[in-house]
C-alpha cells in the first residue's frame, strides 16, 4: 500500500536503478525505497530526524543515508534524472513561489532601545544639568560659568 506522499511504483521504476549499489563489505544496506519514503516524509513535514516514523527504518540510517547521498551527489543525479525526463515529454510546469512567512529576525530586531537615548529620558533631556534646549529665537537662559 502507497501511503499519500510516497513514492509510487512507476516513479520508483524511474529512479530504482540511480542510487548506488551497496559495496560488499560490511551488513547489507536497508531497502532504498523505505529509507528514500523516510526522507521525503522528514522533508515534506519539517520535522527533526528523530520524529520519522518507524515504518521508514531507523531514523539513523535515513539520515545517514541522506547526508552520504547528498555529499557524492545522488540527489542531484536523481533530481537531474526526473526533470529532464518530465521536461521532455512536458510534464514539467517551471514556476518559483517565494513565501515569505517563514522569514526570521534576529532576536534584537525589534524592541531595542534608539541609540542615543537611556531609559526614559530624550535626547533633548539629556544635556548638562537636565535642562530642554531653547526653542529657535528666544533667550537662552545665562550661564553661570
Amino acid at each position: 500500500m502507497v501511503r499519500r506522499g510516497e513514492l509510487t511504483d512507476k516513479a520508483w521504476q524511474r529512479i530504482e536503478p540511480l542510487p548506488p549499489a551497496a559495496d560488499s563489505r560490511g551488513r547489507p544496506w536497508r531497502d532504498h525505497r523505505q529509507i528514500i519514503n523516510g526522507i521525503l516524509w522528514r522533508l515534506r513535514t519539517g520535522a527533526p530526524w528523530r520524529a520519522i516514523p518507524e515504518r521508514y527504518g531507523p531514523r539513523q540510517t535515513c539520515y545517514e543515508r541522506f547526508k552520504r547521498w547528498d555529499a557524492d551527489g545522488t540527489w542531484a543525479r536523481l533530481l537531474q534524472e526526473m526533470q529532464v525526463k518530465d521536461d521532455s515529454v512536458g510534464h514539467v510546469e517551471w514556476t518559483a513561489d517565494i513565501d515569505s512567512t517563514i522569514s526570521r529576525a534576529h532576536q534584537h530586531a525589534a524592541g531595542a532601545r534608539k541609540r542615543g537615548t537611556t531609559a526614559g529620558r530624550s535626547i533633548r533631556s539629556s544635556r548638562k544639568g537636565g535642562r530642554l534646549s531653547a526653542a529657535p529665537g528666544e533667550d537662552s537662559p545665562p550661564s553661570s560659568i
